[in-house]
């Protein structure tokens, strides 16, 4: 598969917005807390900004569920890696995503294109204000490798070892490491640590995953990981069709026992699945952080039948979220 060019900007039809165009100061960047994407994405902006403006700006970084949550008060922001939305459609507002939306923009400058990583979108805009550079050509290209999952570039492997820095280590943990300078990411020595990690963990992984899907619902399978990388365990799951299930789920717990669920599928049904649960992402791979008071996973298990295969009791039925976390909540209180 060919490589995208970074250096060429990005134009697509219904852009409401020209890479060359006069970008207005943001108040504050945000972006993805969750990948590789984000992150480039989000010190990308943010070296931008400084080089047009002279000034460091806050980068403010979000999951999905907390980036519903979040008001938007700023009168001029800068936002990657977040599907647009008619809530961002303001004036001297800045997006460049590569998510579906219906969403047309009418106040806000949108970059948009599906076949990108936003971090790539992001990277064009820097190229065309002087910014491109040899190493961000390279780190570019093995994030949009990953992010938009492209099996077939010779990268493919190397550019999920990149990808893997973020969800092992963290993005503040990693923005921290780099001091900020995403350069510093290109031949990280924890790059070998991912490395032997997917060659010795992700086989033995998958053997022990295949045997221990979990049914959530007659279309919907939760896949148990005791090794390897999840992501690229239940992307060879669904690709040799080794489960009867469209979607699978895998679930993380966060050192402050945060549950992230995780959907994957291949014919768009995960986005559709994560959505249920507030969350966003890809047709095919998207993710959602599950309420508060679900912080394990068996819980979270029990609490994903309850709303993706919710069996009525006697004289009644959940009708809700709401409702249905109740039952959570009641066996974890033992009510």
């Amino acid at each position: 598969m060919s490589r995208a060019n970074p250096r060429s900007p990005a134009r697509e039809p219904g852009n409401s917005f020209s890479p060359m165009a006069a970008l207005p100061k943001p108040d504050i960047i945000l972006t993805h807390e969750s990948d590789l994407d984000g992150l480039l994405s989000g010190l990308l902006l943010r070296r931008l900004a400084r080089k047009l403006f002279d000034q460091d700006i806050r980068l403010e970084a979000h999951h999905y569920n907390s980036w519903k949550q979040r008001q938007l008060r700023e009168r001029s922001a800068w936002v990657s890696d977040f599907c647009f939305e008619p809530r961002m459609d303001r004036p001297d507002w800045l997006i460049l995503d590569h998510h579906m939306t219906d969403t047309p923009a009418k106040q806000a400058h949108l970059i948009h294109d599906i076949g990108k990583s936003a971090s790539l979108l992001c990277y064009e805009l820097c190229c065309a204000h002087g910014l491109g550079r040899p190493e961000l050509d390279r780190l570019v290209h093995l994030s949009n490798v990953v992010d938009l999952y492209l099996v077939e570039d010779p990268d493919f492997e190397l550019a999920c070892d990149y990808g893997n820095l973020v969800k092992t280590y963290n993005f503040w943990n990693l923005h921290a490491l780099i001091e900020g300078n995403p350069e510093r990411l290109l031949d990280h020595p924890l790059l070998d640590v991912m490395a032997v990690k997917r060659r010795v963990e992700d086989p033995l992984g998958f053997a022990w995953s295949k045997r221990n899907v979990v049914e959530i619902s007659p279309t919907i399978g939760f896949v148990d990981t005791v090794v390897g990388n999840g992501n690229s365990i239940v992307h060879r799951l669904l690709r040799a069709k080794a489960t009867p299930y469209a979607v699978l789920v895998t679930l993380f717990v966060k050192s402050n026992r945060t549950v992230i669920a995780s959907f994957r599928s291949e014919n768009g049904e995960a986005l559709k699945t994560a959505q249920q649960f507030q969350g966003g992402g890809h047709a095919n791979a998207s993710g959602a952080t599950l309420p508060r008071s679900v912080t394990s996973l068996e819980d979270a298990v029990l609490y994903l039948r309850s709303v993706l295969a919710p069996t009525p009791e006697k004289g009644g039925s959940l009708t809700s979220l709401e409702q249905a976390f109740a039952a959570v909540e009641s066996k974890a209180t033992g009510r």
